[in-house]
């Protein structure tokens, strides 16, 4: 069992910054990849950045140079630090962490970018 949490969306303007936080717990030591994804209602999920046990990273192209992804020490908490927004980053940003059988999702956190 793992149980993720999301934090640190939030209202910003077009430019500015925000990093999400996602706290994994319970079994963490099996999860194998952890990634952020958005959810568009009526939409299928998006993948906007993963990073392996290893650090490797994948960035969906409308993101790379803007967002990076990162995980802690410990490998139970993984961010998504958020620049350059715009407009059309507004969604909901769910966490997603990976295990060889299965996985598991957060409950998501609303990003959005307004002036």
């Amino acid at each position: 069992q793992v149980q993720l949490v999301e934090s640190g969306g939030g209202l910003v303007q077009p430019g500015g910054s925000l990093r999400l936080s996602c706290a994994a717990s319970g079994s963490i030591s099996s999860i194998l990849t952890m990634g952020w994804y958005r959810q568009a209602p009526g939409k299928q999920r998006e993948l906007v950045a993963t990073i392996t046990r290893g650090g490797s990273t994948n960035y969906a192209d409308s993101v790379k140079g803007r967002f990076t992804i990162s995980r802690d020490n410990a490998k139970s908490t993984v961010y998504l630090q958020m620049n350059s927004l715009k407009p059309e980053d507004t969604d909901v940003y769910v966490c997603n962490a990976r295990r060889i059988v299965d996985a598991y999702w957060g409950q998501g956190t609303q990003v959005t970018v307004s002036s």
